[in-house]
């Protein structure tokens, strides 16, 4: 199984950036390559569109309001891989009521591609949002 993991400090307080994107359906409110998201079966799962038209089907896995993670599997995409899950969080940084440290992660067996390519599409797709939520939030 393959799995990568990035973290980026943002300018906002984690409760800020958990209101933003904690949401299981709230993609579309902070990343721009997901435009559209429908919930379905009462929130727990979620299909989203890109600006290509290529549908993902997320299950939601795991949600701590609390300690402001969840987790969610793939279950239809167009990306190499099975059994993909992946985690979104958000950390408080230490003497810091301005910034959180958010991370996101998956693991997955890649499909039709390397593990390298795989870890390497996921790595870019994490960084981008994160870049696209710094945008968000510094807006």
């Amino acid at each position: 199984m393959a799995s990568t993991s990035v973290s980026r400090v943002v300018p906002a307080s984690p409760q800020r950036v958990w209101d933003l994107i904690g949401g299981f359906d709230a993609l579309p409110d902070w990343l721009p390559y997901i435009p559209e998201s429908t919930a379905l079966e009462g929130g727990r799962v979620r299909r989203l569109t890109n600006p290509e038209g290529d549908v993902i089907v997320k299950r939601l896995i795991g949600f701590d309001e609390a300690a402001r993670h969840y987790s969610y599997a793939i279950l239809e995409a167009p990306f190499p891989v099975d059994g993909y899950v992946s985690t979104l969080r958000v950390h408080t940084v230490p003497g810091r009521d301005d910034a959180a440290e958010v991370q996101w992660s998956g693991r997955f067996h890649p499909a039709g591609a390397t593990e390298q390519e795989v870890v390497d599409l996921f790595t870019g797709i994490y960084a981008d949002g994160f870049d696209a939520l710094h945008e968000a939030l510094s807006a």
